[in-house]
Parts: C-alpha cells; sequence; structure tokens
C-alpha cells in the first residue's frame, strides 16, 4: 500500500480487512474514473510469498463494460479461473496473466455502484478526504 500511496503517488481511496480472509487497498487513477485494488491474503509471511491470491482488479462501469474488456481474452482464447468468494459474489470475472497473477474485472465501480454483496463478509471502510 505505501508502495503505490507514497512512492508512485496514487491517491489512497479505501482499505479494508478481514474480508473472506484478504486485506487490501483501493486506489484512485488521476484523471479517471477508474480505480484499482491491492489484495493479500491474510496469513503468515511464508504463506504470502506463495499464495495465488496475488491479485489486480479491475472496477468497471457495469456488466456490459465488463464484458467489453473481457471479449478480447475470450477471443485469444483465454478462459475465467475460479473466482475468490467474494469476486464471485459480486459478479466478478477472473482471468489468469502470464506471470499467473489473477485479474479481476468486477462490474461495478468502487464506491459508486456496488452491488449489496460487497459488504456482506468482513470490514469496509472508506478513507476520508478521498
Amino acid at each position: 500500500m505505501q508502495f503505490y500511496r507514497d512512492v508512485v503517488g496514487l491517491p489512497l481511496c479505501a482499505t479494508f480487512g478481514d474480508s473472506y480472509g484478504t486485506t487490501g487497498a483501493i486506489f484512485g487513477l488521476p484523471g479517471s474514473s477508474l480505480t484499482f485494488e491491492i489484495v493479500k491474503a491474510d496469513g503468515p509471511d511464508e504463506m504470502q510469498a506463495v499464495d495465488a491470491h496475488d491479485q489486480l482488479c479491475l472496477y468497471f462501469p457495469d456488466a456490459a463494460a465488463q464484458q467489453q474488456a473481457t471479449a478480447r481474452l475470450s477471443e485469444a482464447g483465454i478462459e475465467p479461473v475460479e473466482s475468490h468468494p467474494y469476486w464471485a459474489a459480486t459478479g466478478s470475472v477472473t482471468y489468469r496473466d502470464p506471470d499467473g497473477r489473477e485479474v479481476v474485472f468486477a462490474p461495478f465501480i468502487f464506491g459508486v455502484n456496488e452491488p449489496a454483496e460487497s459488504d456482506a463478509s468482513g470490514n469496509h471502510w472508506v478513507i476520508s478526504g478521498s
């Protein structure tokens, strides 16, 4: 979180903890309505280094925009992988990039049109002043 906020200079929109076994931070992209999220699995450090739950989360305004964004992946023969329970509950679709990192395509914008299921587990809060 500190690298993206302090070094890269991206605005921190929110953080969350104890949500389906994960902790994370959501950042804004300057000059855009897009946000992205860094998610870290909770647990011992040795488990985190090999955790398959490394994700880049992309938020889209709605399901149509999400489907448009994932169309190229489908056309290239890339199949979605099993989504984390939070993403499955919110209608998101997950793929893996060539490095094995999960890339999540969410059909909502954080803090704008989140589905009710987004708050069904864990503690969620918005950073004031963002």
